[in-house]
């Protein structure tokens, strides 16, 4: 009787020990609409490291598309040394070069870290300085509760608002891979950069962090005013600096549309750009479409974000959304990638001539 007293006071001692283990982990419970980066960094755990952690912690509390359920109490990672970042990025951008215990003369690259790009595109190899004395202001159109143009295809249906921001993610990753500083307008914490042909639709997407407004003026006002606040910063650290804003135009089924630009014509540096980003579309068809040709337009329009924004800046519109030929463009992840590599090579070109 003696040793089974002993034994059940040994297990008495197990479980009262690994309650008390339990009870020191750290949990949150998520606020209204708030994702797994969101609430990590609202707990001082920002990085990689902590969400693959977060993961492995709470895989089977999480709901669709590793997403937080209200009310759930969430574990914790235990806090680690955090790692210096780079402000490259809309955020705290994490530099991952590891350093080597022993000094080496081999060159290293400097790597990115932007959560929003989703978990398989976070990091960023910057390959080139070219860019490194620029900062961008990327905006997609719409988000929140306006979805934009919507159209139906296959049974799906498609919302501007998700397309235009996997172009913007895209086009953002690309500027930071060439040394720029770019800042993200437009942020949805889940979505990151999408392959799929049908993009899933939300209403996720912030304002850098708040709620989009409905109105529209209220919204197109928000994100101006966003945008400027930070230029009224970045101007004097950076040589240049532009915005650009992503639509999917609304037409009839019948007409079909190249990309084409507008510019605000007060700015001569809109106006440059808009010229700079349409010629490098015209050399572009004609180098990998030569039979084909270029359709795009540019001009000018008096559109409230290009005149109550600061940065020089230009609007985009990736084609119609109700065309068929359109859709078919737009839908295929490829072309995404495409445009969003020759609008950063729109910015270099405008770049190179900034002075």
């Amino acid at each position: 009787m003696r040793g089974v007293a002993c034994f059940c006071t040994f297990i008495f001692l197990f479980l009262f020990i690994a309650s008390e283990v339990s009870a020191q982990q750290d949990t949150a419970t998520p606020l209204s609409s708030e994702g797994i980066y969101a609430l990590l960094k609202r707990n001082n755990r920002e990085g990689q490291a902590y969400y693959q952690e977060f993961l492995k912690l709470n895989r089977k509390k999480l709901g669709k598309n590793q997403s937080l359920k209200k009310g759930v109490k969430y574990l914790l990672p235990d806090l680690k040394e955090s790692a210096v970042g780079a402000d490259r990025s809309s955020g705290k951008s994490a530099n991952t070069k590891k350093q080597s215990a022993t000094k080496k003369t081999t060159k290293k690259v400097e790597t990115l870290y932007e959560p929003l790009f989703g978990i398989e595109k976070s990091h960023v190899n910057v390959t080139s300085n070219v860019l490194s004395d620029a900062c961008f202001y990327v905006v997609s159109g719409h988000g929140g509760p306006d979805p934009g143009a919507i159209c139906l295809l296959n049974g799906h249906e498609l919302h501007e608002d998700e397309y235009a921001y996997d172009v913007a993610l895209r086009l953002s990753r690309q500027l930071m891979s060439l040394g720029a500083t770019v800042r993200i307008i437009i942020q949805d914490e889940e979505d990151g950069i999408r392959s799929e042909r049908y993009l899933e639709n939300s209403k996720r997407e912030t304002c850098m962090g708040d709620p989009i407004p409905l109105n529209q003026v209220e919204r197109l006002q928000q994100r101006c005013d966003k945008i400027n606040a930070l230029y009224a910063k970045d101007r004097h650290r950076f040589n240049y600096c532009r915005s650009i804003f992503i639509h999917v135009d609304s037409r009839k089924p019948e007409r079909q549309l190249d990309v084409f630009f507008y510019h605000y014509d007060g700015s001569s540096k809109s106006i440059r750009l808009a010229e700079t980003m349409n010629r490098t579309f015209e050399s572009r068809y004609a180098r990998y479409q030569p039979n084909r040709g270029f359709s795009g337009t540019l001009g000018p329009r008096d559109l409230f974000v290009l005149e109550k924004s600061y940065p020089p800046g230009v609007l985009v519109e990736l084609g119609n959304f109700h065309n068929i030929k359109d859709q078919q463009r737009i839908i295929m992840s490829l072309n995404r990638q495409t445009v969003a590599q020759w609008f950063a090579d729109g910015f270099v070109k405008d770049h190179a001539r900034k002075r």
